[in-house]
């Protein structure tokens, strides 16, 4: 069967839209699977205008058997959905596949998004979202991917692959969005990740949370200051779950933020 792609018409499975016109470049493939139809829609049309192609599954069961048996280059998971969660999914997939996955949920719950890290996906977005920021972190996750995914179409351009940082006990591997901490593994975003990274490139150097924002967000997504504290707070806390005497991250009140391993 050739790689199926959806117009916003939905079904369980993936509708085939025939071959592409002879010489034309694989588009990048994001598979959605959420319960709600309208998110369903709305987000497909919206990636569809940044030049990928979609592949919208409403069950898990359903997704399931597609992903293993014709991967896409990303996936996107609702956490809550019927016969299958989005976490069981998630689970099931990984025990065969390391396709990078976005889970989506209603809950702002951070043991859900622990959990999910856990089980090994890529990033998570809180319900309701942007779209904008989800298109970013889409672009963010594929150029970390293999390298076969930043040639094809112009959905993601190339970068040249970033190096891995040390910093002290900090070791961080952009290419493959890893990151250790004394040699344990401490499972971030993909948010968490550029802004620790922004500060880790530049030990001692103070980061204001304009400048922290600016490494971690689209210039044309809102956020205000509390978000940035926010995930500062969340990173401080995985990074105590390895080592409870974490504090290579700094506050400096009114200032912002530095990182120092010494």
């Amino acid at each position: 069967m050739s790689d199926d792609t959806t117009d916003p018409a939905l079904s369980a499975a993936p509708v085939a839209a025939g071959d592409a016109a002879s010489g034309e470049a694989r588009k990048l493939q994001i598979a959605l699977v959420d319960d709600d139809r309208n998110i369903l829609t709305t987000v497909s049309i919206a990636l569809q205008a940044e030049g990928f192609a979609t592949r919208l599954y409403s069950d898990g069961e359903t997704a399931l058997k597609a992903l293993l048996d014709n991967p896409p280059d990303l996936a996107v998971f609702d956490i809550k959905m019927p016969k299958m969660d989005g976490m069981e999914l998630l689970r099931r997939l990984r025990a065969e596949s390391s396709l990078p996955v976005i889970f989506l949920t209603s809950k702002d719950d951070e043991s859900d998004e622990e959990a999910g890290l856990q089980l090994g996906a890529d990033d998570y977005i809180a319900k309701p979202f942007s779209l904008r920021l989800l298109i970013a972190r889409i672009r963010a996750i594929l150029r970390r991917a293999e390298p076969m995914t930043t040639g094809a179409g112009t959905s993601a351009p190339a970068d040249p692959t970033p190096a891995t940082l040390t910093r002290g006990r900090l070791f961080m591997d952009p290419a493959r969005h890893q990151v250790t901490w004394q040699g344990e593994a401490v499972s971030l975003t993909v948010t968490e990740f550029l802004i620790l990274e922004a500060l880790a490139i530049r030990p001692g150097v103070i980061k204001s949370r304009n400048q922290l924002m600016d490494a971690a967000y689209p210039d044309d997504v809102f956020v205000d200051d509390r978000t940035v504290d926010s995930h500062i707070k969340r990173m401080r806390r995985k990074f105590k779950l390895v080592d409870p005497g974490f504090d290579a991250i700094d506050t400096l009140y009114g200032a912002g933020y530095s990182f120092t391993d010494g």
